[in-house]
This record gives C-alpha cells, sequence and structure tokens, in this order.
C-alpha cells in the first residue's frame, strides 16, 4: 500500500526493509536531509576518517554477515574516495551498495563546487549502477541496487542528485527478494559424477565461494568419500577447516608447499567456488603447480568466471553448497562400497610433515630483531581459533599465508587479487560490527597501516570498536624494497619509512590501548592481553626488513632485470 513520504523518507525505509543497521561515511550537506532520519529509524550512522575506509567496512561487514551494506559520501571528492575500496568489494564478490550523492540538476554540466560525473568511475567495478533520474523513483531504485547486489554477489552504486532528496512522493516500501540459486544441471552433475568416480589422483581446490555459501559440511564429505586433497585457493584460507587431515592449505603467493606439490599430483582437479584468479595460480617457490595436464571441473554461481582464466573440461554454473551434496549422492549411487584411499591419506601426511618441518626451519629464528616469520609463528598460535583476521597486501601480509589456519567460514578477510594497500583495518571494524563477540584483527605493514589504520584507530575509539591492529614495523615498504634488492642492485628510491613514529604509542595518544614488541617471547602474552582488554588496540611489532626476509620476489611475473642503454645511466645496468 502507497503512502505518502519524501525520497529520504523512502530511501531510509528502503534501507530498514533490507536490514541495513549500520552505515559507514563521513557527514556531508549532500545527504544531510537523509542523514537526519538515521536515529529515528535505528540506523547507526559511522564516522571515518576517510571514504576509502567506510567502504572497507561495509565491505568487512557484508563478508561475514553476507547481507548487503552500504556507505556514504558527500558528492565530488568524497564519492570518488570509495572507488580503490569499491573495486576490491567487486574481486571479493561482496555485496556493498555504494550510495553517492551528486552535484544537484540544475547545476550537473556548469563546473559547480565538487561537481564531477560519478558514474564513469564505477562503471567497471560494480555489478548494477544507476542514477535515480525523478525523486518519486528513489525506493524503487534502491531495491534495484539491493536485489542485484543479493542476486550477483556484488558492490551497486545508486547516483542520487542532491536536490532529489527533497519533496513529496506517493511510495511503497517492501523486501527485496533473496534470489534462489540451484545446484547445476542434472546431467552436469551426473557427468562430474563419472569423471570423479574415475580419477585416479583428484584435488579439490575450495575457493570463496565455498566460505560464502557456508558449505564446510558439504565439502569435507565430499573430500572424505573421494579421499580428496583439499588445496584452498589463495587468500582464503578459511575454505576448508585447516585441522581436516585431507587440508592441505593455500596455493598462490607465499602460500603451502603442502598444498602446490599435493595439486601438481592431480589428474583431475574440481575447483569448487573458485574464478581461478590468475595471481592465485602463479608459480611460487619455483614450483610451477597447477597441473597443465588434468582435467578441470569448474563450479562457480558466476557463468561469467567459467572457464575465463583456464580451459575447463566440464564448466557448472550452480552453489557451491548445492552443488556439493547433489555430488555427493551421485557418486555414492555410482560406488555405493567406496572406501578411503590409504595411499592418498598418507601422501597427503607426508607432504604437510615435510612442510611444517620446512616452515619450522624457517620460523626458527631468535636473532634479537624478529625475522617476520618467527614473529607471524608466535602470533598465529597465540590468535584465538574462532578470530576473525583481515589482511592487508605486502610482503609480511602475504607471508601470513603460510601461517594463518581456520576451522570455519569468513574468519580470513583480505585485500585479495585487487591488492589494494589500507584495505585491513576499515575491513576489520565492520567484521567487528558484524561479529561483536568474535576477536578481530588487521593486519597491515607499516606502509599500509600509514594509508589507513593510524587516522581509523580514531574512529575505533571514538565508536567504541575493540579492533587489534597488528603492525609489521620494519621501516620500509618491504615488497617494493624486495624488487629494487633483486632486480635493481639494492637501489632504494622510495621504499624506506626510517622516520616512522612508535604506532603503539600513538594509539595511546588517542585512547587506545598500544604495545610494541620486540622479542618474539613476548607475543603471545601481549595478543592475550589486547584480546583480554576489550579495546581498540595496536600492537607494534618490531621485525626485521630488507634481504634476508623472504627468498621469493614478489612480483617475478612482472618484472625483469633492467636494460639501460643511455649513456649517463649505463652503470645501473643489472649484473649479469
Amino acid at each position: 500500500m502507497k503512502q505518502k513520504m519524501t525520497p529520504s523518507e523512502a530511501l531510509v525505509e528502503t534501507l530498514v526493509a533490507e536490514g541495513v543497521k549500520d552505515v559507514f561515511g563521513i557527514v556531508g550537506s549532500a545527504f544531510m536531509d537523509f542523514l537526519d532520519l538515521f536515529p529515528a529509524a535505528g540506523i547507526r550512522f559511522i564516522p571515518v576518517a576517510h571514504e576509502q575506509a567506510a567502504a572497507h567496512a561495509a565491505d568487512g561487514l557484508a563478508r561475514v554477515t553476507g547481507r548487503p551494506q552500504c556507505c556514504i559520501a558527500q558528492n565530488g571528492p568524497g564519492a570518488i574516495n570509495f572507488v580503490s575500496a569499491i573495486t576490491a568489494a567487486y574481486w571479493a564478490h561482496s555485496p556493498v551498495v555504494a550510495l553517492t550523492p551528486e552535484t544537484g540538476t540544475k547545476g550537473i554540466g556548469t563546473g559547480g563546487f565538487q561537481e564531477i560525473d560519478q558514474m564513469p568511475f564505477f562503471q567497471s567495478n560494480t555489478k548494477f549502477q544507476v542514477r535515480v533520474n525523478r525523486p518519486d523513483r528513489m525506493s524503487e531504485l534502491a531495491r534495484r541496487c539491493f536485489y542485484i547486489a543479493k542476486a550477483e554477489n556484488g558492490p551497486t552504486q545508486l547516483n542520487i542528485p542532491r536536490d532529489f532528496f527533497y519533496g513529496d512522493c506517493d511510495d511503497e516500501i517492501y523486501t527485496t527478494p533473496v534470489l534462489q540459486r540451484g545446484p547445476g544441471p542434472k546431467e552436469q552433475i551426473a557427468q562430474a559424477a563419472k569423471m570423479l568416480a574415475k580419477a585416479k589422483y583428484p584435488v579439490i581446490l575450495a575457493g570463496g565461494g565455498v566460505s560464502q555459501a557456508l558449505a564446510h559440511p558439504e565439502a569435507k564429505a565430499l573430500a572424505e568419500l573421494l579421499t580428496a586433497p583439499v588445496v584452498n585457493s589463495y587468500l582464503h584460507n578459511d575454505s576448508f577447516p585447516s585441522d581436516h587431515p585431507l587440508c592441505c592449505g593455500p596455493i598462490g603467493y607465499c602460500g603451502s608447499k603442502a598444498a602446490m606439490r599435493t595439486i601438481a599430483k592431480a589428474d583431475l582437479v574440481l575447483a569448487l567456488g573458485c574464478r581461478l584468479g590468475p595471481f592465485g595460480t602463479l608459480p611460487q617457490y619455483d614450483i610451477n603447480y597447477f597441473p597443465p595436464k588434468a582435467k578441470l571441473i569448474q563450479v562457480d554461481v558466476d557463468h561469467r568466471v567459467l572457464g575465463l582464466s583456464r580451459r575447463v573440461d566440464l564448466g557448472i554454473m550452480g552453489d557451491c553448497k548445492q552443488f556439493a551434496a547433489e555430488l555427493l549422492q551421485a557418486l555414492k549411487a555410482i560406488d555405493p562400497a567406496r572406501k578411503p584411499n590409504k595411499a592418498r591419506l598418507d601422501d597427503v601426511r607426508h607432504e604437510k610433515g615435510l612442510w611444517r618441518d620446512e616452515l619450522d626451519k624457517w620460523s626458527s629464528s631468535t636473532a634479537k630483531l624478529m625475522h617476520p616469520r618467527r614473529f607471524l609463528k608466535e602470533l598465529s598460535a597465540a590468535i584465538p581459533k574462532d578470530s576473525i583476521v583481515c589482511t592487508d597486501i605486502g610482503n609480511n601480509c602475504s607471508m601470513t599465508n603460510s601461517y594463518l589456519r581456520f576451522a570455519g567460514p569468513r574468519q580470513h578477510i583480505s585485500a585479495l587479487s585487487w591488492g589494494n594497500c589500507g584495505f585491513a583495518y576499515g575491513a576489520a571494524l565492520g567484521c567487528k560490527i558484524g561479529r561483536p563477540d568474535t576477536p578481530v584483527f588487521a593486519l597491515q605493514g607499516d606502509g599500509a597501516y600509514g594509508i589507513s589504520g593510524l587516522s581509523e584507530v580514531m574512529t575505533a575509539v571514538r565508536e567504541k570498536i575493540p579492533v587489534i591492529a597488528v603492525v609489521f614495523q620494519n621501516y620500509e615498504w618491504g615488497a617494493e624494497k624486495k624488487n629494487q634488492i633483486d632486480f635493481y642492485d639494492n637501489r632504494f628510491v622510495g621504499a624506506n619509512l626510517r622516520e616512522n613514529p612508535s604506532y603503539a604509542q600513538l594509539a595511546k595518544d588517542m585512547g587506545a590501548e598500544g604495545y610494541r614488541v620486540e622479542d618474539y617471547k613476548t607475543v603471545r602474552d601481549v595478543v592475550r592481553m589486547a584480546v583480554a582488554s576489550g579495546k581498540p588496540t595496536v600492537i607494534e611489532a618490531v621485525i626485521e626488513g630488507g634481504k634476508n626476509v623472504l627468498a621469493e620476489p614478489f612480483r617475478r611475473d612482472a618484472l625483469a632485470l633492467p636494460v639501460r642503454y643511455l649513456k649517463k645511466y649505463a652503470h645501473l645496468n643489472a649484473k649479469k
């Protein structure tokens, strides 16, 4: 039944109907009429220090709840500050609705204050975008954004001329449906079952879709029936329980050698809820691990990713939870008396043992200045098992890929292949709001922390959001410094951060807890105190940097030894 209301009321009531309880942003005149309604509607507005953090927080909240979440910004510069974070949400298949007020309709095209066409900035990194073209279409178009965000697992943009918040309209408010996805066509499920039943060494590649779909029980049952080793896709360490005997760990940069050596043996790979992103399947540790001759079955709810980066023998559009359940029954029908394959179990146990011993050796440093791997060994042992861990980008955050282990889904929230510095702290704010009883950690290098974490500690203190930041303080942009070591003969330009302050002390100055850790023996106690405090906390870990940190170049796929032709630069030619 339609009622008379203003467009601001129509929009806020649509948010309420969609279950939105928190909106992240920075207060602005462009949407003040809409914002004024939040308290009466029961919506909490969480003001951040920078709009990028607002979109990351909405992303984090969406990832842990599985529901669309919102961020909003002032028109022009504020809205454009969303772009990088919305792109991160896009590649994470995260349902974020970006509300972007824009210049009023009478001023469009005149070059007025804070005017820019905001639509092109979000064209390639959203699933759907729309400009409100009439005030009385506010709720209709907002509903469309929420529906597409849910249906296609990704961000959408509602662009609103700022004068369209005002006026009168007759409108109806209702909740959009949740799209129900099936397991995929029966004939394809039967074909997949036949292929797997014949495979000599099947391996399951568990992607982010397994975690999103809460499909751990189905994936476990499938792996156990097939005695199929399971590897996590890149930076989805929560896509399969790490304590399961068949779990080999993550592939990709700084991942598990056990996982890479295991998948290399496969004659069939079942990519379950995985887009097979190219950066996540690059060679690592000199292991070209993705098996070129193996049959490949790819299952995903997004038909666009099927066969996109690799040729597949069978591509199935379906929900991986429902698919795995149906596949399990099809396999049981083929071979009701199937027994565990002891040889594969022994092989997995052997590979994991080799990797565990090697990783322990790498992590055994007792030097006065902590090696990052020694710190990560202590940190991963101290983090409570049910915690959510948000990881940024860079060498030390990438190294966590070898150490972070999770028992349940939606615990590893990462920047993924978009790889934008400054992701982790903002995302952690949203995660903590979504899971208030769960410890939430944000892991960042000192460079990335300076981009976002440093200023957003003020947000956490003001809004009483007890996120625990862990800052790897090595006074450098570690990944890029490693490139300059490997490819540019130790010529460092822009990589050193020698004047960094003490982030622990700055945290205290801002009203948070702060701990500076310089001895690996104290790491576990500090983490316990941080969790017990119930307050925003910064753990500043002073660690070793430079050439001894990591043997692998960060981007060996994208860099080569330099060549200089001009005489004045000739001496900079790389040593052969």
